[in-house]
């Protein structure tokens, strides 16, 4: 898909005004013309309905000078305005991780999209990130114009308000999984804040829990489905994922409070939708925040394919809207890397399934073809060398291994997109002896850096010095999706398969 001169010209002005107060007009023509490349990158609050929605809203566009515009769905709902219940800005895609200047404060409210402040408080928060409950408030309020904490309190409703429209969750357990202490207090805030009870926006009530959980996310187009599950069937762990039919499935263990919820998940693509459709095991529901962030992480939902192919330029021309596949567990990722620089993918893949069985965790009652979720980094950290040399590691691959579970397990470091980019890719590359390869796709996978660049043979002398820094440059700040059309999701490779 091609942007027309005038969206090329309100993008443009859109991206100089990113980081201040929205341009009226500009983003007045953005909803004008319903474009989806601006879905989730503002909303539209209208003071004559007290509503507000997303810029691909499909009801009649208000007057502008009713208008208002907003960078969040927090920053709307703050200044007193309630979510649409036709366009459903819960649904909107959120930002990708260069969207906004400061990666402290787009890491924290990812942290809080997920959960983390259900459990936690703002200085845990702050201390995760590497930053002062003060410094974490002045950045977060300059980025998202609200505090770090009636962020979280949007995320909550939000994530409340879908489980009431797309689920048959009984209202205790949509309080529970949308993080609020008890009933009360949910009902409470959700009709202070909503001008309503729960109860209204249920056309049904069924008390039984169900045994799954449908969402839907939403993604900005184009999308380069069917490239994305080429890549990851063939990366994908037997047991542990299972690519058929379009859909991707995979089990899973999500810690919350110290329990640990072990479960399944699908994702479908609805491209009449622009959206993918997550069904996901009961048990997760106590952690669903938590999974929802990480399908949008894994399927990389949040990407601007119209920033990253305008500046891939041939190579986006070439298959338009390929996303780069992100990690529902980083150790998962480094397992993978420490493998393939010791055999072949194929025999890679038959390792990582036998260490899945040997040392994962069972999952019942999954769909056929799942059977157990790849063992946490603490469960790798209380291996011993000779249990993991017994499955064929070798015994460098095993030191590696076992020093960085055990590095992630003690929180020395984190394989998560949050975490410090420079002083992780630094005790990669030094404390556990990886080499540019390795360190780069963690980097791309389970860092989420857009910038990373794991090009070359794994297994051969080229991985470290076409890897990194050195090569790209002119796809910079994209490199990580130049990378996937330059080794293998290409149409030439899908075509041949």
């Amino acid at each position: 898909m091609h942007m027309s001169e005038s969206g090329q010209n309100i993008a443009g002005r859109c991206a100089r005004v990113r980081d201040m107060t929205p341009d009226r007009e500009t983003c007045y023509q953005a909803v004008l013309s319903r474009d989806r490349r601006f879905d989730g990158w503002f909303y539209v609050a209208v003071s004559s309905t007290g509503i507000y929605c997303r810029p691909v809203c499909p009801v009649r566009a208000p007057k502008l000078e009713n208008c208002t515009f907003y960078d969040s769905a927090a920053q709307a709902e703050h200044a007193g305005y309630r979510p649409c219940l036709r366009c459903r800005p819960e649904r909107a895609p959120g930002h990708g991780l260069l969207d906004v200047s400061s990666r402290l404060a787009q890491a924290a409210a990812e942290m809080i999209g997920a959960g983390f402040l259900n459990d936690a408080n703002l200085d845990d928060l702050a201390a995760r990130i590497g930053v002062t409950a003060r410094h974490l408030r002045r950045i977060f309020e300059a980025e998202f114009g609200v505090s770090p904490l009636d962020y979280a309190q949007t995320q909550r409703l939000l994530l409340a308000k879908r489980l009431l429209t797309e689920s048959t969750l009984p209202a205790a357990q949509v309080a529970l999984a949308a993080g609020f202490g008890s009933v009360r207090r949910f009902n409470d805030v959700f009709g202070r804040r909503y001008g309503m009870t729960p109860a209204r926006l249920r056309k049904q009530v069924q008390p039984a829990m169900p045994d799954t959980l449908t969402l839907e996310l939403g993604w900005r187009p184009p999308f380069a489905w069917d490239a994305l599950l080429y890549g990851l069937a063939d990366h994908a762990v037997d047991g542990v994922e299972r690519i058929a039919h379009g859909t991707y499935a995979r089990t899973l263990v999500v810690s919350r409070d110290g329990h640990a919820h072990a479960g399944w998940l699908s994702v479908a693509n609805l491209p009449e939708r622009h959206a993918v459709r997550v069904t996901a095991s009961a048990t997760l529901t106590p952690v669903l925040a938590a999974v929802l962030a990480q399908v949008r992480r894994a399927f990389d939902l949040d990407c601007r394919p119209d920033l990253v192919d305008a500046r891939l330029g041939d190579l986006g021309r070439a298959m338009p809207g390929l996303r780069v596949p992100g990690a529902f567990d980083g150790i998962e990722i480094a397992a993978r890397c420490i493998a393939m620089r010791q055999w072949p993918l194929a025999q890679a893949r038959l390792w990582l399934r036998r260490v899945a069985d040997r040392f994962g965790t069972p999952v019942e009652g999954a769909p056929a073809g799942l059977r157990v979720a790849f063992p946490s980094a603490s469960r790798l950290a209380r291996l011993r060398p000779d249990e993991l040399r017994a499955t064929g590691l070798s015994e460098t691959g095993a030191r590696q291994l076992l020093t960085l579970a055990g590095d992630v397990a003690s929180g020395r470091v984190s394989l998560e997109p949050y975490a410090p980019l420079d002083d992780t890719l630094d005790h990669l590359r030094n404390a556990i002896g990886l080499d540019e390869w390795a360190v780069q796709t963690i980097a791309m996978r389970a860092l989420g850096w857009p910038n990373a660049f794991p090009v070359g043979d794994p297994l051969g002398p080229t991985a470290v010095l076409a890897s990194g820094a050195q090569g790209g440059a002119q796809w910079a700040p994209w490199r990580a999706y130049a990378a996937q059309h330059l080794t293998g999701t290409s149409a030439d490779r899908m075509n041949a398969a």
